[in-house]
């Protein structure tokens, strides 16, 4: 997630049949609307340190005058840019001088090389379970104190809660949710096509056909960064294989050399293999970065580089940057169901403390209020896990039914396949799954070199 948008906000999160068809309900209904320290020893230092709590504020936070932490996170532009303001705010309820760092992707690398040098930020944005884990298996994470897990158990589901932890213990706050099956569309390419939003995936090849036949290219694909087309894969395999093959292949207890893998790649070669349904071609799509991709699909008057794109919630942030209205010229169809039930994704980014004090704990705490989410949620580009936020701070409808239909799913959701894995298969570019599915998007006839590769590195990886 690595650009102004929320690039890799990755917990890709997707919930079985139950859930998954509350989602897609609520999703479907989008594009319809137009758019208008301290351990867990029951530390009370937020109210004995001099903690206040602000008229019209849900949370109590210390005094820190005088006091100074940094975050890093990998986020830039608009997204770093909204960010700090959520920082600003605690600052002037604190008293304490937040200074963001901008990190690099893999951010597990980037810490390891400030913490080899002594100056590691006091608290990351991890995009991914498994960099949590990693991060806690190097003695570099610290388990949030009582203020801040009270504070998370108050506002999250359960589920978002676990998915915090390592051995039990709470060490993330997922501060940033992302709904990550959802194609967003050019309205205006549509009506000119007479084409509707498609339900199923051979609805979205006829979908495609007819956005061709009208003279502009159907799918914009950002293949510079490989997670974009994890993203994809796992739409497919989750609706098409299921969610107990799912969950085997994100553990591998079943190899990537599996039939069901192979089915997925067949089925994503009917898009990615078809050179005029996408934008560039291969090579092309293989140069555009996530927000060209996003913006190239709104821009262009009646000829767009294309007129569809897939990602998640966070391609508002993107849409912002063009004049195209999002609900009104830029709407949204949920990720058409490939087998039975239609796949629901979402991803994210938990804050985790790397230096153990009062501001840190504090602004973890903050973090895991609904006064800190609200205040970047009605930024747009935002989606929150925070059932206590109203959601009605979302600055347009289609943004509102996302975050309606997230907290709907409750603790119903499974994680995005590569968040889960060791960060060199599942999370590093030019390495491991990324690099796979970027050699198969040049060549997407290779079914079998690709499983073999995927495999090949998922077992080096996994440890065998």
């Amino acid at each position: 997630m690595r650009t102004s948008s929320t690039i890799r906000t990755r917990v890709t999160v997707k919930r079985t049949t139950r859930a998954a068809a509350a989602l897609a309900a609520g999703a479907l209904a989008l594009s319809l609307t137009a758019c208008g320290g301290d351990d867990d020893k029951g530390d009370d230092s937020g109210d004995k340190g001099g903690g206040t709590k602000q008229p019209g504020a849900s949370v109590t936070l210390p005094k820190l005058d005088g006091e100074s932490l940094s975050v890093a996170a990998v986020w830039t532009g608009t997204e770093q840019k909204n960010f700090k303001q959520v920082l600003t705010e605690f600052e002037k309820r604190t008293g304490a001088k937040v200074t963001f760092v901008p990190a690099q992707d893999p951010i597990i690398n980037f810490l390891g090389s400030k913490i080899a040098g002594g100056a590691p930020p006091d608290v990351a944005m991890l995009p991914q379970p498994g960099a949590i884990k990693q991060a806690v298996d190097k003695g570099w994470a610290k388990p949030l104190g009582a203020e801040a897990t009270k504070e998370l158990g108050e506002n999250y589901s359960q589920g978002w809660q676990d998915i915090g932890k390592v051995g039990g213990k709470q060490y993330g706050v997922y501060y940033k949710a992302a709904n990550k099956s959802l194609i967003w569309y050019n309205a205006r390419v549509f009506e000119n096509a007479g084409a509707a939003e498609p339900k199923t995936w051979d609805e979205l090849l006829n979908t495609a056909q007819m956005v061709y036949d009208s003279g502009v290219t159907p799918f914009s694909v950002g293949g510079a960064d490989g997670w974009t087309l994890t993203d994809w894969f796992e739409n497919v395999y989750l609706s098409q294989a299921g969610p107990e093959k799912y969950d085997q292949l994100a553990q591998h207890k079943i190899k990537w050399t599996d039939p069901s893998v192979k089915e997925a790649l067949t089925t994503l070669a009917e898009i990615w293999g078809k050179k005029d349904f996408v934008a560039g071609g291969a090579s092309g799509a293989l140069q555009t970065e996530f927000p060209a991709s996003v913006t190239q699909t709104f821009t262009g008057g009646d000829q767009p580089k294309a007129g569809m794109v897939y990602e998640g919630d966070f391609a508002q942030v993107n849409i912002g940057e063009t004049k195209a209205k999002v609900g009104t010229d830029a709407k949204v169809f949920p990720f058409p169901a490939v087998g039975d039930t239609a796949p629901v994704v979402s991803g994210g980014d938990a804050a985790v403390i790397l230096k153990d004090s009062k501001a840190a704990q504090a602004l973890a705490t903050w973090l895991a209020s609904p006064d800190a989410a609200a205040i970047q949620a009605k930024l747009g580009g935002f989606l929150s896990p925070n059932k206590s936020i109203d959601s009605s701070v979302y600055p347009n409808e289609v943004q509102k039914k996302i975050a309606d239909a997230l907290i709907a799913a409750g603790d119903d959701f499974r994680f995005d396949m590569s968040d889960q894995a060791p960060q060199a298969f599942g999370g590093t570019p030019g390495k491991g799954e990324w690099k796979t599915l970027q050699d198969f998007l040049k060549n997407p006839k290779d079914v079998a070199g690709a499983q073999a590769k995927l495999e090949a590195d998922a077992a080096a990886a996994y440890g065998g």
